[in-house]
């Protein structure tokens, strides 16, 4: 039985990246994975949408050439290219974690790895036969998948979760969407420009509701101009298939109403449900809630030498989240001096377009929590490069403390906003100051001024507003 200073069960984001950490650190490695290295993010989640959302953006500027001044006669998509094309960038993604295994000396053990007593992992392969390591210490990151709502039971075929998504045999002629988190937009904003009759179905009373008010609003504001249905205040009562090319689908409206929508295709975006079954945690006696493990603040579980990171503990479901906790949890059994995460301080992004970037509180949640506060907005329809670029829809707003200038959160809607989220990341993390901010130079002419500018509007200082 080999034996390891080490063990990550799963090689997602936070995965992979723990256990390249922990080599960095010296410690001998090992990861299991039953499946793809580098997990959901990099094969089926976070990577090749990002490849369909960059098709379709394409797509979407030659749709709009002639605004550039610049005439295209005949064109049209291959839907078949697209999605082969994010297959392949997903393929490539996961040859580059193999590649970063080998590297750093880590040894990759394919097949279902299940906790046993002793710290050991049974492997099982794909032959059935079950192989046997031991760690001095292990770490459990095995993920999360699509959720299944009782009402919406998936078949794979016609209705279905992301994975499907992202690879059907052809495009259908029109998609309900039920779900308006992330994963619901960005496919809602995917299959929209591809030419699908897109519906969006929210069980809240405003679609991305984790996000600000405002950032809502501007948002079903834009997706509503590209022809999108959005239902809000909506739920799903039943989902029946029909044929293989049509669902019968009920939705249950906020004055109670019952409408029945016909589809060809059902994607449920309702969120995730971690992957803890059947890895051992009962036997080992390692404690949950809410299909959540619990750790302390250093993911350390109830069971000494026993640790979990990512989307199976408390904290958002984001595959950088995974890796800081992962990164931050071997710091901590290598003896580093190390502070807990600040999970106020993750940045969230939404890739559709336009795009949604945030951290930090909501102006609700800041006047809930007793701040008076400074807000600052600057929209993109007055910046320089916004409008030479074309895409002039969308806005900064910044909330700071009026009384210290803590900089309270900042939400973004625009084109490019996930590139330019880090600098109001970083800035909370160093406890900048509005001040500070409006006094930073930054460069003329970019988006990243509307930073700036949203940060003078608070002070009223702003000057091209």
């Amino acid at each position: 039985m080999e034996k390891f200073d080490l063990i990550v069960l799963g090689s997602g984001p936070g995965g992979y990246v723990t256990a390249i950490r922990a080599s960095q650190l010296g410690l001998k490695t090992a990861i299991v994975e039953k499946e793809s290295l580098g997990g959901v993010c990099l094969n089926w989640g976070c990577i090749p949408t990002k490849a369909l959302l960059k098709s379709a953006q394409v797509f979407d500027y030659i749709k709009h050439s002639d605004d550039y001044g610049i005439t295209i006669e005949n064109f049209d998509k291959n839907f078949d290219k697209v999605v082969n094309r994010s297959r392949n960038v997903a393929q490539t993604m996961s040859k580059g974690v193999t590649f970063l295994m080998k590297k750093n000396n880590i040894k990759v053990f394919n097949g279902f790895g299940k906790l046993s007593s002793n710290k050991t992992i049974l492997i099982t392969k794909s032959d059935k036969s079950i192989e046997t390591i031991q760690g001095g210490k292990i770490i459990i990151a095995t993920g999360a998948r699509s959720r299944e709502l009782p009402s919406l039971k998936q078949d794979g075929e016609s209705i279905i979760g992301y994975r499907e998504a992202m690879t059907l045999k052809k495009q259908p002629n029109d998609i309900v969407i039920v779900g308006s988190g992330a994963i619901g937009i960005e496919f809602a904003y995917f299959y929209n420009s591809m030419g699908t009759n897109v519906t969006v179905v929210e069980y809240m009373d405003r679609i991305v509701p984790i996000e600000d008010e405002e950032i809502s609003k501007e948002l079903e504001k834009s997706l509503k101009k590209k022809g999108i249905n959005i239902l809000t205040s909506s739920e799903v009562q039943n989902a029946k298939v029909i044929n293989p090319e049509s669902v019968e689908i009920q939705i249950k409206s906020k004055d109670g109403n019952v409408n029945t929508l016909n589809t060809e295709i059902v994607l449920s975006a309702v969120g995730i449900k971690t992957n803890i079954e059947n890895i051992g945690l009962e036997e080992i006696g390692i404690k949950t809630d809410k299909d959540k493990i619990i750790v302390n603040d250093f993911y350390m579980t109830n069971v000494k030498d026993y640790y979990a990171i990512g989307d199976i503990v408390k904290g958002q479901a984001l595959a950088h989240v995974a890796s800081a906790e992962g990164i931050l949890c071997v710091e901590k059994i290598a003896g580093h001096d190390v502070n807990p995460l600040d999970y106020n301080n993750i940045p969230g992004c939404t890739y559709c377009i336009p795009e949604i970037a945030s951290v930090g509180y909501t102006e609700k949640q800041a006047i809930e929590k007793g701040y008076d506060i400074k807000i600052g907005k600057f929209p993109f329809s007055a910046s320089g490069k916004a409008q030479a670029s074309g895409k002039s829809e969308g806005f900064v707003k910044v909330i700071f403390d009026a009384k210290y200038g803590e900089w309270l959160g900042c939400h973004m809607i625009g084109d490019g906003v996930t590139d330019m989220i880090a600098e109001a990341v970083i800035g909370r993390k160093l406890e900048t100051t509005g001040y500070e901010i409006l006094k930073a130079v930054h460069p003329h002419p970019t988006m990243s001024e509307a930073v700036m500018e949203a940060v003078a509007a608070a002070y009223d200082e702003v000057i091209h507003l």
